[in-house]
């Protein structure tokens, strides 16, 4: 389980007032649970998951994980950033396989374990390649095998797929859920997508500004839908899909409004 308790960040600065990032966030994910934070900027999702990756501590409040409180960053938690912080000086492989290496292990080790990672996320024939010739998504999948071949019981995801063209975008979404449905991690993604968060979650946090809070929750069934039927678009263009996008959209922009 991950555990977060009352949390509350606020950022201060000795020339101006303190701002309150989250206050007072209750949150418990259990191991399986895909949950998506979903809202718009400065609602706190960010501050939220670089709180629970543990590169910001709270000023009140707790975050743990298995019992164990969050006191900085771990190998248990992988992080897939909004840009996907790759090294162009290394090979597609040498990206993929460098956590392993901080860790410690041997090449005769690391190797074999990120070369099967590659193969999962369709990047085997790139492995040799420089990053920077790869595309956009393409780099993007070698961020998502670099957090993942580490195997955190914790994926953090801060809006990976924001910068890609919508086929690309969709065709990672079912990796991502390729990947959460073939293990037992806890998967944590933030997104502005109103259609990606429905798609991807199995929770839907909806988040409102000023603080930064939870205003709703959702239990969305649209993942286990696709691992059915393998069909994106259907599921994306069924009945209920649409209804619940409205709902959802509704919500988002009373909360911008400030009804909420």
């Amino acid at each position: 389980m991950l555990d977060i308790d009352h949390l509350t960040i606020e950022y201060t600065s000795p020339k101006a007032p303190p701002t309150v990032a989250l206050q007072d966030v209750d949150l418990h994910i259990g191991v399986g649970e895909f949950v998506v934070a979903l809202g718009a900027s400065g609602c706190g999702k960010t501050t939220l998951l670089n709180a629970i990756a543990g590169f910001i501590p709270p000023t009140r409040g707790t975050i743990a994980l298995g019992g164990e409180p969050v006191i900085g960053p771990g190998r248990e938690r992988g992080v897939v950033f909004q840009k996907h912080a790759l090294m162009p000086w290394l090979s597609v492989l040498e990206n993929v396989e460098f956590g392993l290496m901080l860790q410690g292990i041997p090449l005769h080790e690391r190797r074999p374990i990120a070369k099967e990672t590659l193969r999962r996320v369709g990047l085997a024939k790139a492995a040799n390649r420089p990053v920077y010739e790869l595309s956009g998504g393409m780099q993007q999948r070698v961020g998502v095998a670099r957090a993942i071949t580490a195997s955190p019981e914790v994926m953090l995801l801060d809006e990976p797929l924001g910068a890609l063209d919508a086929f690309t975008r969709e065709s990672i979404q079912e990796l991502l859920l390729d990947l959460w449905h073939a293990s037992d991690r806890l998967f944590f993604f933030i997104t502005h997508d109103v259609e990606e968060a429905l798609f991807l979650a199995t929770r839907l946090i909806v988040m409102a500004p000023s603080p930064g809070r939870i205003a709703h929750e959702y239990a969305p069934t649209f993942s286990s839908q696709f691992m059915d039927r393998r069909d994106a678009r259907k599921v994306k263009s069924s009945a209920e899909f649409i209804r619940m996008r409205e709902e959802v959209l509704d919500v988002v922009r009373s909360i911008s409004a400030g009804e909420h």
